[in-house]
């Protein structure tokens, strides 16, 4: 019985790696409203395994390789997949398969781009992988938001109130902009604060406070449109701490 308890961590890893690969397909198959919706269920599965192996004291090292391996397919071959299908939407103007897409070299070339995601993905993963320090801060953008961010790009095509606002993101240029940049920032060796806190103190955790008044705020103003911008807003207030030497 006590071995069986020491596997439900692991069990929701593989909770988070079902999502992601429902997530895909569907990705894949032009669906991106529920793509989006299976990866926003892996991020909450990648929360709750870790609560579950503090709790049990479960931990193992093939639930870190399992979970990273489940990380990549949610957060990097997922995101990869909806940005894949947007730009098609962009270019072509319609999800088709694969073998059937006629397009310029040019075009294929913009089509694979966005497979930078999946790919500085397994790069940012394994990089944390073999980092053995104990700082209490990410280097670079973890690769949970990267997937958030992509998956609602895909919820909002079920919520058109700010569409108006939004299209321009759906630009083929912008989409590969963005697909760079997000790839980037995964990498980037750049400290990025944690929101796990020692204490409540706001000497010790006003830069999370902030962050987390500011989010509340973005999703009561923009519903589901807020997801994306809490990811950049994130990104922006590392860029602002790490200018101004803050220490996390």
């Amino acid at each position: 019985m006590k071995n069986i308890i020491k596997q439900i961590p692991n069990f929701i890893t593989t909770l988070n790696l079902l999502s992601g690969v429902v997530a895909t397909i569907f990705a894949i198959d032009g669906h991106l409203i529920w793509a989006g919706i299976f990866i926003c269920a892996a991020s909450v599965f990648d929360f709750a395994d870790g609560l579950a192996a503090r709790a049990l004291k479960a931990y193992s090292e093939i639930g870190k390789q399992l979970d990273s391996l489940s990380d990549l397919v949610s957060f990097g071959v997922a995101p990869g997949a909806i940005l894949f299908t947007l730009l098609e939407f962009a270019m072509f103007g319609k999800n088709q398969p694969i073998h059937e897409i006629s397009g310029e070299w040019w075009q294929w070339i913009i089509l694979f781009s966005a497979f930078l995601v999946p790919v500085f993905g397994a790069i940012r993963l394994a990089k944390f992988n073999v980092f053995t320090s104990d700082e209490p801060f990410f280097r670079g953008l973890p690769i949970p938001s990267n997937g958030i961010f992509w998956a609602s790009l895909g919820l909002m095509l079920e919520f058109p109130k700010y569409h108006d606002i939004f299209q321009s993101l759906y630009s083929t240029k912008n989409l590969v902009l963005l697909g760079i940049f997000m790839s980037g920032m995964m990498v980037i060796n750049m400290p990025m604060f944690s929101l796990k806190v020692k204490n409540l103190r706001l000497k010790d955790n006003w830069y999370r406070y902030l962050f987390l008044a500011l989010s509340a705020i973005l999703l009561i103003v923009f519903n589901v449109y807020g997801l994306a911008l809490i990811i950049l807003l994130y990104i922006i207030l590392n860029v602002i701490f790490y200018l101004f030497k803050v220490e996390f």
